[in-house]
């Protein structure tokens, strides 16, 4: 494939939530395109062996990370509250029960924002909901390129060192979708800021893309999880998002942290794929707790009583996914 324009960096990751049959470990990792901005994909990747997850040099988010969110087709208020919930319950500040959203993230302020050697801050990451841009009425159609996810991003209007997250509702079909990919992440070098793009795969993929609340597509065909907000679209969408927005701060730019060929790498998150619990194989996401009053499976609490079911981190120290229960 073509290189991207100079000035641009493309960043990948992705996390379909698949565990196939006859293959052991299944990851989602990013193919690089020839587009005007920076993307990563969300694909299907066995690494190489010998392959070990390292630090390139390069930068990473630190410091506010303003989000602005783009909500793209249409989403009830209930909801973007899964969502907006997700984002603020990054912070230590949401007071969360252990273990907790905020756990998770510091994970990654440990595992990799305190080893890079660019623009280092004492207090790692700290994200921000900077505001929200609604497109019900789907002006660019229900049927969108790649090439149209960074012109979606600009319009949530993201700053210096943020990401842009462009959400697509459940009957909007992207370019890839449920084939080969969840979701992406890409980055303009030139204006230093990062995009995120996540479909709702409720009616689409629910059994690729939001596993284990759906029976997968492929594999042992186990009874799916509860999910924690009794949504299975966007409890898979927390999943993916949270992947995505794992690999943007360690690897904003393509030469940050990953793993393997930096134009197909694993990130930080997506070594990990379908690892959400101890005691993981592909098919059984490992052991987690389970919500006594509504039977859902989680792994993280979040703010306003929220649950969540985040992926596991991958520890470049030891080459294992690191998990919160």
């Amino acid at each position: 494939m073509a290189s991207p324009p100079r000035g641009s960096v493309r960043v990948r990751h992705g996390t379909s939530h698949v565990a196939l049959l006859l293959i052991t470990v299944l990851l989602l990792s990013s193919a690089r395109l020839s587009l005007g901005a920076s993307r990563r994909l969300l694909e299907l990747y066995k690494p190489p062996a010998s392959a070990r997850l390292t630090y390139h040099n390069g930068a990473v988010l630190q410091g506010r990370i303003p989000v602005s969110i783009i909500w793209y087709g249409r989403f009830t208020p209930a909801q973007k509250a899964v969502v907006t919930d997700f984002l603020q319950s990054l912070t230590a500040a949401s007071q969360a029960p252990t273990p907790s959203v905020s756990q998770w993230w510091n994970t990654i302020n440990q595992l990799y924002l305190s080893k890079a050697r660019r623009g280092s801050s004492a207090n790692g990451a700290q994200v921000a909901l900077a505001g929200q841009v609604s497109d019900e009425a789907c002006s660019l159609g229900k049927r969108l390129t790649l090439a149209q996810l960074p012109r979606l991003a600009a319009r949530a209007g993201p700053k210096k060192g943020g990401i842009a997250l462009v959400l697509t509702a459940q009957d909007v079909a992207v370019e890839g979708f449920c084939m080969s990919r969840c979701g992406l992440h890409g980055a303009d070098a030139r204006a230093g800021t990062a995009y995120v793009w996540v479909g709702n795969s409720a009616t689409q993929c629910p059994g690729q893309c939001a596993w284990p609340f759906h029976q997968p597509l492929y594999g042992p065909q186990a009874p799916a999880l509860v999910p924690p907000s009794g949504d299975v679209g966007m409890d898979g969408m927390v999943i993916n998002i949270a992947s995505m927005v794992a690999g943007t701060v360690t690897n904003p730019f393509r030469d940050g942290f990953y793993q393997g060929d930096k134009d197909a790498p694993l990130e930080a998150a997506t070594a990990c794929t379908g690892v959400y619990g101890s005691g993981a194989y592909p098919g059984f996401a490992g052991n987690l707790a389970v919500d006594r009053a509504t039977g859902a499976s989680y792994n993280a609490n979040g703010a306003r009583g929220r649950k969540y079911l985040l992926p596991a981190l991958f520890d470049p120290a030891t080459s294992t996914c690191s998990t919160l229960v």
